[in-house]
This record gives structure tokens, C-alpha cells and sequence, in this order.
């Protein structure tokens, strides 16, 4: 997927063609995400100076680990067994449990989710993993995010991309990975908890970022990738501006590869509305939406060529308040 110009448009759904491309032989959902886990773009640009060398990158994936995900498809019950089970697992753990069965298979994975405790035994920090590079160790800071330019923002700081609840922002995510988790290393007690010194720090960040109706002219933050994945936001009312025949709304553990459903696990437009405006009944949470065409084949799969978030009215306000 070649990059787009700095600050040119990208076609929304280009990300998804290729993936498909790439991927579409993969049928069990947490294959298919561990393979865009491998597969999708840096959400930080790991040449960036900004960065001064502290983003990691995993590089194209190789024809041995494609090979193994196919295989990891047909019998993907090893896999199966070592994520997190139950309604609440977080997005964040269910990527670092993926990342990690890639990693041990590799045989780079030296620790994973490694704590460090103060001398009154309170938590300093955990380290997301520990991983073999040549003969050095090094700490890895592992995040899967989704932001939403808020329409302010225009791209001038990674401070205008707002998390979907509004807990965080991009900006502010960023430093506290490159200013705060990326130091735990150097905390006094760090040496007791680790298995051996660590030579040096990094952030390996996924994620994808959405503009109000679709990919606009806009500046991209110093230091973002120009080639993230990306998809849109609009209010309910928007609903009509999209244009395909079924939907989906994904739920938050299907919130990383692009969608692959059968036809019954869909909706139309007008079921699409009706569903979300009861939600916003009593939820401010917006709703993640997967846009669905099929692949042109006689299996009866929909694939997903675009996707956007659906927020309430006030949701534009409320983020504008954080800035």
C-alpha cells in the first residue's frame, strides 16, 4: 500500500482492500487479527526524529509467518487457549495475549506483563514485554489504539484526536509512553523484577484514526504515520451519506482487523439506525460500524470496505472541551 502524500487524501477503504487481499483465506477472528496486528501499518512513524529512535517496528511479514498463520487457522486452538475469556477482557489485553503467542513463537519473548513494585510493595509500572533483539534485551511498549480528529483540531496536534469515550487523546497517550512507561527500565527497582538488563526502550503502537465524514486535506501530526489506518465519524444523521446495503456493529474485541461476516450476522441501513439511536438512549458511548460489500465470490462472505464510528450529537462538543 503505497503512502499517500503528506497531507494529500487516502482513500478510506484502501487499508481494507489490501488486507483483504493479503488475508482474506483466514476464517477464525483472532487469526484474522493477529495477522493485522502484524500486518497493519505503524500508527507512530518509526523514522520520525521526533521519536529519537524509540519506536519499534515489526517490518513486513515474511512468508514463514504467513505460513504459520494459515497453519494457525486450521487448528488455532493453542491459540485459543492462551487469551483472556470473559464480557470485560479489555481491547488492550486481548492484543498484548495475540502479540505475545506471536512473539513466544518466534522465540523472541523473554517476559511478558512483568510488574515492578516499590519498596512499600505499590506498583511502579509493568513492563507489556521483554523481547530478544540479537544478543540485547529490550523493553517493549505495546498499544492498540482508535482516536477521532474532533473537528477543531484540523490535524494540527495529536492532542485534536480524541479517544471514542474521551478518556484520553493521542497526545497525551504518546507521552506518557515516551516520557513516563519508557523510563520504567531506569527505576531503582526495575533490576529485581527483571530477568536481565534491558539495553533499551520502545513503543510499538497500532491503531486507527477518524475523520468527521471521511478522509479530509489535513496536516498530519508530526511523528504520525502518514499510512495509519483511518475511517470516519459522523452523527446519527449521517447514517444516510453511507453508502453500501449491509452493516455491522462491531464489537469492542472486533474493533483491530478489518470485517469478515456472513450475511446473517448483518443489518440493513434502517435496523443500523434503529439500533443506534436505542442505544444512545441511555449510552454516550459511540458505535463503531463496519461497512460491508460482498467479495464477489459464491462463499457468501461480506467484507469489510470502510468503517466509522457513530456518535451521539453533543459528541463533537464534549471532545472540543478537552483541547
Amino acid at each position: 500500500m503505497p503512502p499517500p502524500e503528506p497531507g494529500g487524501k487516502q482513500d478510506a477503504a484502501s487499508y481494507q482492500r489490501h488486507f483483504h487481499r493479503r488475508w482474506n483465506h483466514l476464517q477464525d477472528r483472532h487469526v484474522r487479527t493477529l495477522a493485522w496486528l502484524l500486518d497493519a501499518p505503524d500508527l507512530l512513524d518509526a523514522n520520525a526524529a521526533a521519536w529519537q529512535g524509540k519506536v519499534a517496528t515489526l517490518g513486513p511479514v515474511d512468508a514463514a509467518t504467513a505460513a504459520w498463520l494459515a497453519e494457525l487457522d486450521a487448528a488455532p486452538e493453542a491459540l485459543h487457549a492462551a487469551l483472556p475469556s470473559g464480557p470485560f477482557t479489555r481491547l488492550g489485553r486481548y492484543a498484548e495475549s495475540l502479540m505475545a503467542f506471536y512473539l513466544a513463537w518466534q522465540g523472541r519473548l523473554i517476559a511478558h506483563g512483568v510488574q515492578v513494585r516499590g519498596e512499600k510493595n505499590e506498583t511502579v509500572g509493568e513492563f507489556d514485554f521483554i523481547v530478544r533483539d540479537g544478543a540485547e534485551a529490550v523493553h517493549w511498549e505495546f498499544a492498540t489504539k482508535l482516536y477521532l480528529l474532533e473537528t477543531c483540531g484540523k490535524g494540527r496536534h495529536a492532542d485534536y484526536f480524541v479517544g471514542p469515550n474521551l478518556a484520553d487523546t493521542l497526545g497525551a497517550k504518546v507521552r506518557k509512553i515516551m516520557q513516563r512507561q519508557l523510563a520504567l527500565s531506569s527505576h531503582p527497582n526495575a533490576i529485581n523484577h527483571l530477568p536481565e538488563p534491558v539495553h533499551r526502550a520502545q513503543a510499538l503502537v497500532k491503531g486507527w484514526l477518524f475523520y468527521q465524514g471521511g478522509t479530509p486535506d489535513t496536516i498530519i501530526p508530526e511523528g504520525i504515520g502518514h499510512c495509519h489506518c483511518r475511517g470516519f465519524w459522523n452523527v446519527l444523521d449521517g447514517l444516510d451519506d453511507l453508502a453500501s446495503l449491509r452493516y455491522v456493529i462491531l464489537p469492542r474485541l472486533q474493533w483491530l482487523a478489518p470485517g469478515k461476516f456472513r450475511e446473517n450476522e448483518t443489518c440493513g441501513l434502517d435496523e443500523l439506525r434503529g439500533t443506534i439511536r436505542a442505544h444512545f438512549g441511555g449510552n454516550t458511548m459511540p458505535v463503531l460500524v463496519s461497512v460491508l460489500e460482498t467479495d464477489g465470490g459464491r462463499d457468501g462472505w461480506l467484507l469489510e470496505t470502510d468503517r466509522g464510528f457513530i456518535v451521539p450529537d453533543d459528541w463533537s462538543r464534549r471532545a472540543a472541551a478537552m483541547g
